[in-house]
């Protein structure tokens, strides 16, 4: 592979060094051999598909197939396709001047060739970075021929005094534009059919037509798609003889583990933020944040055939940290742990990207959202704690003692904002809460070990064991039966007051 620009400046230098011209297909197979020979990360950064969608592209690759992925949205289709890049040269010579990166020792517009014939050895030769060999369209309704493959400019032709039937006059279009390199279509279903039709030459016989011309100008290219699989019926479909030309249909998944998740988001999500307090976010937060994609994934209210993007858990990740940020801030504090009040603090970060079937509709996305973090809370929870529905054999809780302390009428209140010291004096308030923690995280730092209490009540809530009161920015825990009776007692003294006595 060549790691520097070559001081090549005419075609007969070219020819001089030896240069030979390979397919880009054979270019991009050459380099992924290299690549695997010398253990070179292949896809970086590509996580939870190193035994699935990963080696199926590169089978693709060193069989010389034009691919596409198909999968649900957020599964990383585009970066794959648009890290295919790093498998080209990293320059590569074409004619100066060439709109479609004529090949030196192979031209094919009629500019270059009429260039070569004027100049011969003389010819100037450019180099073409890789960065600049790669296109990409994302299919639209409103894409048209023209746009991919490209049409007869009139205004071409008459700046430069051109007859209509000259090939000058011809503007190419984005596929002859990206010649020798790699051309991605995103959405290929939007695509309209009359439009996808005009790429089945391009598939097969790796030529192209222009309106109005006779020619036939055959490209050097690689091709890529991706789509949605539900975007087959919602929006439109891939005709037959195109999917039938494509070499390599590659199904990509959502993180099949809960800890590849995590280290996804901990890549993608911006955390690190400069001149802003320090945050930390416990591993065990870290795990609820990725199980409500995957409680997500198998809710009932949550239509599953739309899928749910792993750029929910990476924003839902951003929206905590800046909950957390922005008590920091108001308190004048230089740090701050993320708590469950900021965990709760991610539900913009669902409702936006949930599609609700219709009982999720009829919850509405505020409550499906927070149903499903609760969820997301519990079972974690139940990995660390004793289930709360499970007895000693004397029949009690091992949380007796904490809901002991709410049956005697006590409760507690943790406001969003409320400052570090005066959260660590109401979590310490309750009996027996920090034992149960240390009996279980013994090594825990102390700002984590407050984050788990606060954690353990909410648990307990999921439960059915505390009662809790969700105001806008204000939490209260309080004993179940308690809550109960004083709901029952408002009740009766509202009807009571309604008679007219």
């Amino acid at each position: 592979m060549t790691n520097t620009k070559p001081g090549i400046t005419t075609l007969g230098e070219l020819k001089a060094s030896g240069w030979k011209s390979i397919t880009v297909k054979d270019e991009i197979r050459k380099n992924l051999i290299a690549a695997i020979k010398s253990g070179t990360p292949i896809f970086e950064g590509i996580l939870g598909y190193e035994k699935t969608v990963l080696p199926q592209i590169q089978h693709a690759i060193l069989s010389r197939h034009d691919l596409i992925l198909l999968g649900l949205r957020g599964q990383a289709k585009t970066r794959i396709l648009r890290s295919l890049v790093n498998f080209l040269d990293e320059y590569m010579p074409v004619i100066a001047g060439s709109e479609i990166n004529d090949d030196p020792l192979k031209p094919l517009s009629k500019y270059a060739i009429d260039l070569i014939k004027e100049q011969g050895d003389d010819t100037p030769i450019e180099w073409v970075h890789r960065s600049h060999r790669y296109g990409e369209k994302l299919a639209t309704p409103d894409t048209t021929v023209a746009d991919l493959i490209g049409d007869i400019d009139p205004i071409k032709a008459a700046t430069n005094k051109l007859n209509l039937a000259d090939e000058n006059a011809i503007n190419f279009g984005l596929i002859p534009r990206t010649n020798r390199g790699i051309f991605v279509i995103n959405e290929l279903p939007d695509l309209q059919p009359r439009i996808q039709v005009a790429l089945l030459n391009i598939m097969q016989e790796r030529d192209i037509q222009i309106r109005g011309f006779n020619v036939r100008i055959p490209l050097d290219i690689s091709m890529a798609f991706s789509a949605n699989p539900e975007d087959y019926t919602n929006r439109g479909n891939i005709i037959t003889p195109l999917k039938d030309r494509i070499d390599a249909q590659i199904i990509t998944h959502y993180p099949k583990e809960l800890e590849t998740g995590i280290k996804i988001t901990r890549q993608e999500a911006w955390q690190e933020r400069e001149q802003a307090p320090r945050i930390t976010i416990p591993e065990i937060y870290r795990e609820i944040i990725e199980r409500a994609a995957f409680e997500a994934r198998d809710s009932e209210y949550v239509d599953q055939k739309s899928g749910v993007s792993t750029r929910m858990t990476i924003t839902a990740m951003e929206q905590i940290v800046s909950s957390a940020e922005r008590r920091a801030v108001i308190n004048s504090e230089d740090k701050a742990t993320v708590r469950i009040a900021d965990i709760y603090h991610m539900v913009p970060a669902l409702t936006g990207k949930l599609e609700l079937v219709y009982e999720g509709e009829q919850e509405g996305a505020i409550s499906v959202a927070k149903h499903i973090i609760g969820k997301a809370i519990s079972k974690t929870f139940k990995l660390y704690f004793p289930d709360p529905q499970n007895r000693n054999g004397d029949g009690k809780s091992k949380y007796e003692t904490v809901t002991s302390w709410f049956t005697k009428g006590n409760e507690v209140n943790l406001p969003d904002t409320l400052s570090t010291p005066e959260y660590y004096s109401a979590l310490d308030s309750i009996d027996g809460l920090k034992t149960l923690v240390r009996n279980t995280f013994d090594k825990a730092p102390e700002e984590e070990v407050y984050a788990l209490m606060d954690m353990v009540l909410e648990a307990l809530h999921q439960n059915s064991m505390l009662s809790k009161e969700d105001m806008d920015d204000d939490t209260t825990y309080s004993d179940m039966l308690g809550s109960m009776f004083s709901s029952i007692s408002d009740s009766d003294e509202e009807d009571y007051n309604d008679f007219d006595i």
